[in-house]
């Protein structure tokens, strides 16, 4: 195996949703197996619900957590965590069970990657209801994944969309609340780990527009003040320290000049902003990527799909997607380690 081979670990998400079935039409990829050492963490017996809807029957050889390095390119293993029997649980439902289990996973994940033993970690969908019926502080998964890594440092959720990437100044947050958590010091730090999140995934000067937040971007104050008081003098100064910065622009609009390549990323004010535009724009292929964190992690953009559960109609794209992403980015960052 070559030391640039990266070191993978997909936790097992939501068992109520369409998870257990895209994992296995993703294991199901041996051409794909064979790009990575590959350690599934979760319970066999959802692996073998999965399998049932997939109409697919895998071949993976169980290990214990100790174990993971026999993971090797092309033969992906198993740590079965014996922890959920599906039949306990129903499908399309938010439940604690569920949340517990894909937290369980993802933690044992985390915990492999704090002390070194993987380079990158992927999840299928978690159902943030579930999460948060399941004892989770915080609106998201990522608050909670720094706590696990012990990461005091600034972390955001990302998107990816092919070359076309979106960031956020605030993400699950009420909107009632995000006018006065636009600050410049916030916009100004979002824009800094924007640019690093594109830097690693090697793009040496990323070009990033920066979205308004009122409509029209304000028309020069007719609309409201963010964008003169708040968002325009970040920019400035991030153009300052010289980024390849623009902004703030319609939101209506600037995904229009990103879309042409005028720019890799936009950057916008709150969640739906971005959101809407990634999935109008290729539902089938986002990948959502937890960023600034000590390990790449990644997952498919949509979610849990509790509507089609059972069906095996569930497409695998956005999760060969994620996979391809986090390859990529796990593999950028072992090249920098061992630089």
């Amino acid at each position: 195996m070559s030391s640039t081979t990266p070191r993978i670990c997909i936790a097992m998400g939501d068992p109520a949703g369409v998870s257990p079935e895209l994992l296995v039409k993703l294991l199901s990829r041996a051409d794909l197996m064979g790009l990575a050492s590959i350690a599934v963490v979760g319970d066999r017996r959802v692996l073998a619900a999965g399998e049932k809807i997939a109409g697919t029957r895998l071949d993976i050889p169980e290990v214990a957590l100790s174990d993971i390095d026999r993971a090797k390119p092309g033969q992906p293993v198993f740590v079965d965590l014996g922890h959920l029997d599906p039949a306990s649980i129903e499908t399309g439902q938010s439940s604690a069970a569920g949340g517990t289990f894909a937290m369980r996973n993802f933690r044992e994940a985390l915990l492999l990657a704090k002390a070194g033993r993987i380079d990158g970690i992927m999840f299928t969908p978690f159902n943030k209801l579930a999460l948060k019926l399941a004892g989770n502080p915080y609106p998201d998964e990522i608050r909670w994944a720094a706590d696990i890594l012990d990461w005091k440092g600034a972390c955001s959720e990302y998107n990816r969309l092919d070359d076309l990437w979106n960031a956020r100044v605030t993400s699950h947050e009420p909107m009632r609340e995000v006018a006065d958590l636009l600050t410049r010091e916030r916009i100004g730090a979002a824009i800094d780990a924007t640019d690093s999140m594109l830097r690693g995934a090697g793009i040496a000067r990323p070009r990033i527009a920066v979205a308004g937040y009122n409509p029209h971007a304000g028309e020069g104050g007719v609309f409201g003040r963010e964008e003169i008081d708040v968002i325009a003098p970040a920019v400035e100064e991030a153009k300052r320290r010289n980024l390849a910065v623009d902004g703030p622009f319609p939101a209506d609009t600037v995904w229009i000049k990103a879309r042409r390549g005028d720019y890799d990323a936009v950057l916008t004010m709150y969640h739906d902003q971005g959101q809407i535009a990634l999935k109008l724009l290729g539902f089938e292929r986002g990948v959502t990527i937890l960023g600034g964190l000590p390990v790449p992690i990644a997952t498919p953009a949509h979610g849990t799909a509790y509507d089609i559960v059972g069906r095996g109609i569930a497409d695998p794209s956005a999760t060969i997607k994620a996979f391809e992403t986090l390859l990529m980015l796990s593999t950028m960052a072992k090249a920098r380690a061992a630089a």
